[in-house]
């Protein structure tokens, strides 16, 4: 009994560890909205420059948003509609790494209305994401090789007591932008859309 017991506790760590961070499994292609709570996002939740400011000051919010992802290249992620207006921007931290990728927004504590993570893939193909550890919902946004948006999911934060591995969100890209939680909704982003930004810089 303990021997099976250790064998099926391992092989749900196991499963748990695939699950956690940003790991790439082959499921279903999602190109549509998804709803709130059926999703899984990245990890978004904690940022360490912003935990050692300890001031109410607008001078301490303003440090803390200038070192927000301060070890990450940055680009400018502009959202464009199909009709080829400019629809509203964020300036994202670039997520290429192993390390980087699979730790994504979970150690950020807070991210502003105009700030988001890049993840960065080889090439276009079907990925999941989850909300291990995140202290806030985000939006997932998947993008083809092009930066055309394939699918979007509205991924609130893990409720109390829970992580945030079973909160699993399923796209197609090779790029996949997280933002606050319903940033698309307030500036009518769509799949269909375009996500242009620079990685040459």
């Amino acid at each position: 009994m303990v021997e099976t017991w250790s064998r099926r506790h391992v092989l749900g760590l196991a499963g748990t560890v695939a699950l956690a961070g940003c790991a790439n499994l082959d499921d279903s292609r999602d190109e549509s909205i998804g709803d709130p709570g059926a999703d899984g996002a990245v990890d978004d939740t904690s940022d360490e420059s912003a935990s050692e400011g300890d001031g109410d000051g607008d001078d301490d919010a303003e440090t803390d948003d200038e070192d927000l992802h301060a070890e990450y290249d940055t680009t400018e992620v502009q959202a464009v509609s199909a009709d080829g207006d400019d629809l509203e921007s964020v300036t994202a931290a670039i997520a290429e790494t192993d390390e980087e990728l699979v730790r994504g927004l979970s150690e950020t504590e807070d991210l502003p209305d105009d700030r988001g993570m890049l993840f960065v893939y080889d090439e276009a193909d079907e990925r999941q994401f989850v909300m291990r550890d995140m202290d806030f919902g985000i939006d997932i946004i998947y993008a083809d090789s092009d930066g055309t948006i394939t699918g979007i999911h509205h991924a609130p934060a893990p409720r109390e007591r829970e992580e945030g591995s079973y909160q699993v969100y399923v796209g197609y890209g090779q790029y996949v932008l997280e933002t606050v939680y319903d940033w698309t909704v307030d500036h009518d982003v769509h799949v269909g859309d375009t996500l242009e930004f620079d990685l040459e810089s």
